[in-house]
Order: structure tokens, then sequence, then C-alpha cells
């Protein structure tokens, strides 16, 4: 594997975490790495975009294998359960608090996603396991709760708490939090959506048409 690569990768994924995104210049990231080449960044990822889907590209197998697994279990067991649901959104995200690495992308992830235009990879192959994860999920949800997008809301929320905890990392147990977590999760996908907001959602949809 490329070393240099590797290096802009650490040092991006660093400074990224600490000072977010839009914070951080190609020409920092080429510094903190090291490299001797100023063009370095633009070489091997394009631009600021591709080194956040690099730093996402570095986690994404073990997150996606974690969530596939969960998921294989959740389909076998053949129940709705909206907490097996939550719980396989979080936890595969959650394990990535173990290390530096992982808290970093975390961070990275939920600057990206919490964004008008999210400059992370949007799950939109059916082999991706968000994007089954969502399938699974709208069976379960309310019709009005599903076109109002509570998926996302649910995926937002679980990306701003893991981000939040990882920044006041390392912890020597984050059972607990990952545990209340889920709950939470597993209740933004319960919630009843209220008269009111049914209504709001209607006119809405009558002013698009």
């Amino acid at each position: 594997m490329n070393e240099t690569r590797e290096r802009l990768l650490d040092a991006a994924e660093r400074l990224y975490a600490e000072r977010g995104i839009d914070a951080v210049s190609l020409r920092e990231i080429v510094q903190a790495a090291g490299a001797r080449n100023a063009t370095a960044v633009q070489y091997h990822f394009g631009d600021r975009a591709g080194i956040v889907r690099a730093i996402h590209a570095r986690h994404a197998p073990e997150v996606e294998a974690r969530r596939h697994a969960l998921l294989d279990a959740y389909e076998a067991d053949g129940e709705r359960d909206r907490r097996a649901l939550a719980a396989a959104l979080v936890r595969p995200m959650a394990a990535c608090l173990r290390d530096e690495s992982g808290r970093a992308f975390l961070q990275i992830w939920a600057d990206g996603l919490n964004r008008l235009r999210p400059v992370v990879p949007v799950a939109e192959d059916a082999a991706d396991s968000l994007h089954r994860w969502r399938r699974l999920v709208e069976p379960v949800l309310e019709e009005d709760a599903a076109r109002l997008h509570r998926r996302f809301t649910a995926i937002l929320y679980a990306a701003t708490e893991l981000a939040r905890r990882a920044r006041t990392g390392p912890r020597t147990d984050d059972r607990l939090f990952t545990s209340y977590l889920i709950d939470v999760v597993a209740a933004i996908l319960s919630a009843p959506v209220s008269e009111e907001t049914r209504r709001l959602a209607d006119e809405r949809d009558a002013a698009r048409r």
C-alpha cells in the first residue's frame, strides 16, 4: 500500500476530526503528512470529497460486515423487532469507538452527513448495509413516519451522538452508552406521528402536486 497515501489519510483523518472537514485545507493535510509534493492530495484523492470517501472506505468493510451479520440475524428471526433494527444501525458504528482512528471516522462521518449536501457516500447500492437497513425498517414504520423520512432521522441522530461520544473518548466501557443509544433510536422508529404533523405533511404534499 502506498506509504504517502496512508500518511495523507492519517493526517486528514486526524485534522478533520479535530477541526471539521471545511476548516482544514489540502495544504495543511500535505504539511501534516510530511509529504514533499504540494499536490500530493490531488494526485492520490482528487479533492476534499475524494479524501472523505477514502476515509470512509478505510472503515467501511468492518462496519458493513457487522451490520450485514446483524441484519442476517434479524431476517432469520422473522420478528418485526424495532430494537433489533436500531441495534443493527448503532452497534456496527459504536464498535469504532474502541480506537483512535475509529473515533476520528465517527466524527468525520457525522460532519459529512449533517449538511444540506452530504459529502459522505450515500447508501444507494442494494448491497450496501445501510440501504438494506432502510429497506427492512420501512415495513415497521407507520406510513406517515415513512414519508417523513424517519429512517434518515434515526441515522442522523445516531451519527451525531456517536460523534459526540467519540470527541470525549476514549472510554473504558461504552456498553451503557451504546445500549441507551439503541433505546433512543428504537423510540425514534416507534414514535407516533401526531395529528398536527400529519395535517402539515398533507398540506405540504398537496402544495407539491
